[in-house]
């Protein structure tokens, strides 16, 4: 490609400046990341941790209400706000949505241990995973289960169709062992922060 560069001397300008943008982009994306890591186990100050307990509550609060509420200024209560999000403290601001009033009413955790346990056979297992809608939490396990998935469905009869005919059909599932929750006493999403 260079060679081809040296006889159109326009594009070798305009790759320069893409592989210039390109080496930036994954130096700020270094740089982030790094970032993270370094904070990762950071003491928070008393008030981030007030921001925070706030924010998970209600991530529809404004700056000027989570400033009021803090006792901060707006400014620099909007600076926190945004510093915890670049460092990594607030992943992403979502709705959550009511899994009865949407018709999901049955909720399954679900076992599951593999036959082989090559890094490719995990790979592929947990791509697989990430492909089905049903599928809310996956975690991997220490113990006599390989994974731990959680699963909601409509019903029981399309929560069987899912099990048949999608989770069973996945290479190297040896058992899957299903516990169908009968109520829920407790959903949160907020961390303990205290």
């Amino acid at each position: 490609m260079d060679e081809c560069l040296k006889h159109r001397p326009e594009f070798g300008e305009f790759f320069f400046l893409i592989r210039a943008v390109s080496a930036n982009t994954a130096h700020e994306r270094s740089n982030k990341n790094q970032k993270m890591e370094t904070n990762m186990h950071e003491p928070l100050s008393a008030i981030d941790r007030r921001i925070l307990r706030l924010l998970q509550r209600n991530a529809d609060l404004s700056a000027a209400e989570i400033a009021k509420k803090v006792e901060l200024s707006q400014s620099p209560c909007w600076r926190r706000i945004n510093r915890l999000q670049e460092d990594g403290f607030i992943e992403r601001k979502v709705a959550l949505l009511s899994h009865k009033r949407l018709g999901f009413d049955i909720t399954v955790f679900v076992s599951i241990k593999l036959s082989a346990h090559g890094r490719s056979n995990l790979d592929e297992f947990e791509q697989a995973i990430i492909g089905y809608p049903e599928v809310l939490e996956c975690f991997t396990m220490a113990g006599s289960s390989d994974y731990l998935l959680k699963v909601v469905a409509r019903d029981i009869a399309s929560y069987e169709r899912f099990l048949r005919d999608q989770l069973l059909q996945r290479p190297h599932v040896q058992e899957a062992h299903s516990g169908i929750a009968m109520s829920e006493v407790k959903r949160t999403t907020e961390l303990p922060l205290d």
